[in-house]
């Protein structure tokens, strides 16, 4: 009968699931939600530095897992990618259009 993972290659499983999950989210362009599951994903990364070593098998495992979870990673940003670049446009024109505004509106003092 074969063991069960240790608590340590579970919480790596963890953080493979919700890498996939936000790779899917972010395949949708539903960033708000890929966001939220980033937040879970640095908890569940905190909670798995606590955790024991790994013995040999395990670490074949964990292995595979980092594989995907950096593959996920790496198509999470390029999926990103044109929407960052969209809101630093709309961050850009923003910052533009305070400094008119500014310009424009601010109060004059006199002496």
């Amino acid at each position: 009968m074969p063991s069960s993972p240790s608590v340590t290659l579970q919480q790596y499983q963890v953080i493979a699931d919700l890498s996939h999950r936000m790779l899917d989210e972010a395949r949708r362009q539903q960033w708000g939600q890929v966001i939220a599951l980033s937040q879970e994903y640095v908890q569940a990364v905190e909670q798995l530095k606590a955790l024991n070593e790994l013995n040999n098998a395990e670490r074949h495992a964990r292995r595979d897992l980092l594989t995907k979870i950096l593959e996920d990673d790496a198509e999470i940003r390029l999926l990103a990618e044109p929407e960052l670049r969209r809101l630093g446009h709309i961050l850009g024109d923003m910052k533009r259009q305070q400094s008119v505004v500014n310009a424009y509106c601010s109060p004059t003092y006199s002496a």
